[in-house]
């Protein structure tokens, strides 16, 4: 059951019903988000409360200071060679952390009021991702520092914090090498300040556990851990209609932590197909006062791993058809924003994607809660170093103060999240190699077991050869493989789980509408212009091209499913062009940096969208002197035989076979000759009978352009975003994929430009001006409400194109 906002919305209205007007006294959360003061630069003195910082620029939070460029080759410029993809001389490497200027050190500062603040009250500081190195201070004293730029951490402030005004500073310092991707620059995720009494549930101190489920009934076990004497907990557990389920009164508790049983009758189980959710609401009680009061929203569902059938959701074996997201948000950079990951998930459920796995970090709450939504399992990962560094100023400058403590932090804040059911406590970390590796895979792996028993642990392996001889694959909980499939038989037959997992696969790399000839297959091909080929053949040393882990996810019942490298581009890291410029985000998105599916996507979506009809044609047919010459066409399909005709001239019907693993996911004509006009596939059933027609018309001169917002109304809250794709057709509305021209925005009304972004990873326009080149045909403008409802007006126009101008609603959330 999909959750609509107006249902989450009457939820949260019926849980506040509960305790009336004695809920807001009993705890305050307030989002620390707008007028913050923001300074680039080491200001020694910024955390004094007189310091004058009225020139300052003025931020909404979240917030990356990088992000708005200028893309420069010299930004973080690295001569290293990159051990993980197995080179051996140290080369100089120029866009590997996206050439955006995020080294540095910056201030942020922002005055709040906590009105009547008394001093039995508690107040807790609540940061989810500062990037990176924050050191923060309150009222002019340092209350405190973290070091890992991924992890949650909270301070509780309630002797500092003053009845009135308050002076929030925060220091974030980006070093030179301390990256493998663009990180984001600043406080790119929520900050929050919760004030409650001191009798309340501790931060982060509610677990809830399902031990027991059938048709009948479902036992929900919550512990919750509460600060203060003579309490009694009240527990009650509502729908996703917000309608009562069970309650549960108790004053027992052990130490200060309380543990109570509810009842589920005939429970709506948590599944990517129906992700029902139900709310817990959690009220401490002294002499009969509500003291506190905490919901929490959680899912009905098990989860097994065993060596006879591998994974199984609810009873069910499951397979996972995931991929590997960067926390980067393309245009926005890091700076989180819900309706851009929501646009993620949307583009990623149509394909048929059913899992996610963070990487290499700790995922946002945001993406979490959407997740959980939406019906996407989820892998947390953790960390990309351990002790061992792959690049100088790393994580493993922090591995032995901090690891405990953010993995605890992590699993605290995220464990009552239905979707995640695994966790990950690292990636090709050097440590794989040698016994302290395995000794510290297992420190991590016995603190994930202490802080939540209920769901094993993987780490993504690449030194495959490595952890079969040390024993560091045989102790994970699930042994997961970052590519190397000629090794996955081997590692079956030597690891005691008797499951693999395709932890990071395929790393295919492509550019959205563009195709090389001859079409072969190659390890780390280059083109002159910096691109890749969207004939999908095209991968890296240490990878391959997809349908080869399609043949093991499909033959091998022990290989528990795969996360792609990767959902979408992400800025940094642009194998196989790091070595040249410009090139500065990546190629191996199945969707670009802008979020428009290349040609790759549809052919996940041939296997992994089983509801769906997909006919997905390559290439376009726009290839002005290439007459005559072999111009081979591809189908994406889940239909197993297709016709191709051009101009009316049967090529032959395809039909898939196990002679290669090409041949067995894709119908391919390797021999057609091109000739403008009509190219036209007909799909057919396994009877033979016509299901499907699809066909691509060579275009004339580009002539108008078409908007298509992803979204017609918006909500009016200064964040909400829709995104706009901007295409080109000829004067017969065919599409012009070729198309380059520079085009501009403008917007008008109760909304702003907030950027573009058109997937070219050779671009260096910046996203926040508005004017963009259209890439093979196509961009995407981002339009973001503000607080006011109303109607926005965007413009496009560009030389020698009839413009378009599309109308996008905002609107305050109301309750019908």
């Amino acid at each position: 059951m999909k959750m609509n906002s107006k249902v989450v919305c009457a939820l949260m209205i019926a849980i506040t019903i509960l305790s009336q007007l004695t809920y807001a006294q009993a705890r305050f959360v307030k989002n620390l988000e707008g007028h913050w003061k923001f300074q680039k630069g080491n200001i020694s003195d910024a955390h004094q409360v007189d310091f004058n910082d009225r020139n300052w620029e003025t931020v909404t939070v979240p917030h990356d200071w990088a992000i708005y460029g200028p893309f420069n080759k010299d930004v973080d410029k690295q001569t290293v060679a990159i051990f993980q993809n197995g080179e051996k001389v140290a080369t100089e490497k120029t866009g590997r952390t996206g050439a955006l200027p995020h080294i540095g050190t910056a201030w942020y500062r922002k005055t709040f009021s906590v009105p009547e603040f008394e001093k039995d009250k508690k107040a807790i500081l609540l940061f989810e991702g500062v990037m990176s190195e924050p050191e923060v201070f309150l009222n002019g004293h340092k209350i405190g520092e973290w070091k890992y730029g991924y992890g949650y951490f909270y301070f509780d402030i309630s002797d500092k914090i003053l009845d009135g005004k308050n002076i929030l500073a925060v220091k974030a310092s980006n070093k030179a090498f301390a990256s493998r991707w663009y990180p984001g620059a600043g406080i790119y995720r929520k900050v929050s300040l919760i004030v409650k009494n001191r009798e309340s549930i501790d931060q982060w101190g509610t677990f809830i556990e399902t031990p027991y489920i059938s048709e009948k009934e479902a036992k929900v076990t919550i512990k919750t851990k509460v600060t203060g004497d003579q309490i009694k907990l009240v527990t009650t557990i509502f729908d996703a209609k917000g309608s009562k389920v069970n309650s549960n009164s108790t004053t027992e508790h052990f130490g200060n932590e309380f543990e109570q049983n509810i009842k589920i009758e005939h429970p709506n189980l948590w599944s990517p197909t129906s992700p029902y959710l139900y709310t817990a609401v959690s009220q401490v009680f002294v002499d009969n006062q509500l003291k506190d009061e905490q919901s929490t929203r959680f899912g009905v569902r098990s989860i097994k791993f065993d060596s006879k059938t591998g994974f199984s959701l609810n009873g069910k074996v499951t397979k996972f058809k995931g991929v590997c997201l960067h926390h980067d948000l393309g245009p926005l950079g890091a700076a989180i924003n819900k309706a851009a990951l929501k646009r993620q998930l949307t583009i990623l459920k149509d394909m048929g994607c059913n899992a996610i796995r963070s990487s290499h970090n700790m995922p946002s709450l945001e993406q979490l809660e959407l997740c959980d939504e939406m019906g996407f399992m989820f892998l947390a990962e953790s960390f990309d170093e351990w002790a061992k560094p792959k690049v100088k100023n790393g994580y493993n400058r922090f591995f032995e103060a901090y690891a405990e403590k953010d993995v605890v932090n992590l699993v605290q804040a995220t464990r009552n999240h239905p979707c995640i059911v695994m966790w990950s406590s690292g990636n090709e970390v050097p440590d794989q190699a040698g016994s302290e590796g395995v000794k510290r895979a297992k420190y991590l792996q016995d603190i994930f077991h202490r802080e939540d028993p209920t769901r094993p642990v993987t780490v993504g392996m690449d030194q495959v050869k490595s952890v079969m001889e040390s024993g560091f694959g045989s102790i994970l909980d699930v042994p997961g493989l970052n590519y190397r499939v000629h090794l996955y038989e081997e590692a079956y037959e030597k690891f005691p789980q008797g499951f693999i997992l395709g932890s990071e696969t395929a790393s295919t790399i492509s550019s959205r509408g563009i195709y090389k000839f001859p079409v072969v297959q190659g390890k780390m091909t280059q083109h002159d212009d910096l691109q890749c080929s969207s004939y999908d053949l095209e991968s890296c040393n240490w990878s391959n091209v997809p349908d080869e882990d399609f043949v093991l996810q499909d033959d091998k019942p022990w290989v528990i499913g795969e996360f792609v490298w990767t959902g979408f581009d992400y800025l940094g890291e642009p194998t196989p062009y790091d070595k040249k410029w410009p090139s500065r985000s990546s190629y191996f998105g199945i969707s670009d940096l802008a979020g428009l599916p290349k040609d790759r996507y549809y052919l996940y979506r041939s296997r992994w969208n089983t509801t769906s009809e997909t006919l997905h044609v390559l290439p376009h047919w726009n290839w002005n002197g290439r007459e005559g010459k072999i111009t081979p066409v591809f189908v994406y399909t889940n239909y197993n035989s297709a016709e191709l005709f051009i101009n009316g001239k049967s090529m032959g019907i395809q039909k898939k076979n196990t002679s290669t693993p090409q041949n067995r996911y894709r119908l391919m004509w390797m021999d057609v000759k091109y000739e403008p006009g009509t190219l036209k596939i007909v799909a057919y059933d396994d009877d033979g009978n016509q299901k499907a027609v699809k066909e691509i018309i060579t275009a004339e001169k580009p002539y108008r352009l078409v908007l298509s917002p992803d979204r017609k109304t918006i909500k009016a809250d200064g964040k909400d975003i829709s995104y706009v794709e901007v295409s080109v057709l000829d004067k017969k509305g065919n599409p012009c994929p070729t198309a380059t021209n520079q085009l501009k925005f403008k917007v008008k009304g109760d909304g702003i430009f907030r950027a573009a972004c058109n997937g070219d990873a050779t671009s260096l326009e910046m996203f926040h001006k508005p004017t963009m080149k259209l890439f093979s045909g196509k961009l995407v403008v981002l339009v973001q409400s503000t607080k006011r409802s109303g109607d926005i007006s965007l413009t496009v126009t560009g030389n020698g194109l009839k413009p378009a101008r599309t109308q996008i609603k905002t609107e305050n959330l109301t309750l019908e």
